[in-house]
């Protein structure tokens, strides 16, 4: 047992003390270095010497772009690297001691601070440049594919890192050169097409299909139409309040939202005259041939729409002009009499003229009697003011029932004028959101990331394939 615990002990020592002669020779190393060190001066043996500093950025995440603040954020490793005289010795002298970690605050460091782009810098102090591996410059992002985090909502189509010199700007003056990340980013559309562009389609179309319903149902449609535009204004104030408040550009989805409720109020506008010209009739307004000409005979002819064939243009002609209503009709004193008596004298007045002319078809029926043709004749005579004046009360009446028939053609003339009109709005109407909605949903296809990232600059800032 005793013999066990010796060689068992004389080991822990060994490897106690091997562990704390390391780290006395990284102490040793790190006070030798940091004794006179100062990390407030620059790295540069002579004044006239300057620092080169390469850089690297990795990105780990695109985390999201806030629209409205114009601010992206971004998970980045910044990697810079330049050589400081003052860190220099030998790994022999430390035991073959290579590689020392030490904390960043304790040696000199370059004010490199990443917002939009990195800091500028006085070339004759600090030169910046990109950092470069197996020979190949790092012109762009590097990302880790097993550190990075791919984003829901935007896709990476570019990542190019570009060396800028200010030819302007004096060397001595910070802004001559700068190092520039650039991230092109475009945004994948399925969320707001599901969500936003395709309910808008879809409530749009209803908008149009209110053409469907009869051209007199004009109340109905404009309640259809006004809250069509109700839903629309809702999905515009939503995109509103995701847009920036500039002037410089406008979204798609905002100009596509406009251009949705541009087509509805023309619609509502559309539903009201069309209403309007439905409802005119003979009393109000007067047809002219034109209109008869264009909305009642060649339009439905190339609209191929069912319209009843309208009486001859001669016989309308030889009727009766309709002046506020009324027809040209004169009508004599007696009729005009008689049509405002009451209703019980009227029958008085029937019943009397029947019972003569009713006296005198039955002697006719008899024949005449011998020595009765002096009274057969009186009974006539007696007899011809009723038999003339049912005539004139037939007369009358055909009169009125062909005022009515008039009348009547009159408002159905308008009335297929107004249905021809609302299938011409109809067809505009569709035309314009079809056409419309078709070349907006085209800007949006070839408003895509360029090929490239710079205009006129062949090179794609990627790694070269292997």
């Amino acid at each position: 047992m005793h013999g066990g615990r010796g060689p068992l002990l004389f080991l822990l020592l060994l490897a106690g003390r091997l562990g704390a002669q390391g780290r006395n020779q990284e102490e040793r190393l790190l006070a030798d270095l940091m004794r006179n060190y100062n990390p407030q001066l620059r790295p540069a043996e002579r004044e006239a010497d300057v620092v080169n500093v390469s850089l690297k950025l990795t990105l780990t995440n695109l985390i999201s772009l806030n629209e409205r603040e114009e601010a992206l954020t971004t998970n980045v490793w910044i990697e810079m690297q330049w050589c400081d005289y003052r860190l220099r010795w030998d790994p022999q002298d430390y035991e073959g001691l290579w590689v020392l970690r030490v904390p960043s605050t304790m040696v000199w460091r370059p004010d490199v601070v990443l917002e939009n782009k990195s800091q500028t810098y006085s070339t004759n102090e600090i030169n910046l440049q990109l950092s470069q591996e197996d020979g190949q410059t790092i012109e762009w992002i590097f990302i880790d594919p097993e550190a990075f985090t791919e984003n829901g909502e935007w896709a990476i189509r570019h990542r190019p890192a570009k060396m800028l010199l200010d030819a302007s700007a004096p060397a001595e003056e910070a802004g001559h050169q700068k190092v520039a990340f650039y991230l092109l980013i475009q945004r994948k559309p399925l969320f707001y097409v599901i969500s936003i562009i395709a309910p808008c389609v879809l409530i749009s179309s209803v908008a149009i299909l209110i053409y469907f319903l009869p051209a007199k149902a004009g109340g109905q449609k404009c309640t259809v139409a006004i809250n069509v535009l109700l839903a629309q204004t809702v999905f515009l104030f939503l995109v509103a309040k995701k847009v920036p408040e500039t002037s410089q550009a406008v979204p798609l989805i905002s100009k596509y939202l406009t251009f949705l409720l541009v087509v509805t109020i023309l619609i509502v506008v559309n539903a009201v005259v069309v209403l309007n010209v439905s409802l005119r009739s003979p009393h109000t307004h007067s047809m002219a041939r034109g209109v008869r000409k264009v909305f009642l005979r060649l339009l439905p002819q190339l609209l191929r729409m069912h319209v009843r064939p309208l009486a001859p243009a001669a016989v309308r002609d030889t009727r009766p002009c309709l002046q506020n209503g009324f027809s040209g009709w004169s009508v004599t004193a007696g009729e005009e009499v008689a049509l405002y008596l009451p209703h019980s004298e009227l029958l008085f007045r029937q019943r009397q003229r029947n019972g003569l002319v009713r006296a005198a078809l039955e002697k006719l029926e008899k024949g005449p009697e011998l020595g009765q043709s002096q009274e057969f004749c009186g009974s006539l005579k007696q007899a011809t003011p009723a038999i003339q004046a049912c005539v004139q009360a037939c007369n009358l009446i055909a009169r009125a029932r062909h005022q009515q028939t008039h009348f009547n053609n009159g408002n159905e003339e308008w009335f297929l004028v107004g249905r021809v009109l609302d299938r011409v709005c109809f067809l505009a109407m569709l035309s314009l959101f079809v056409c419309g909605t078709a070349g907006i949903f085209l800007m949006a296809h070839y408003n895509r990331v360029p090929a490239l990232p710079f205009p006129g600059d062949p090179r794609p800032y990627l790694p070269s394939p292997d």
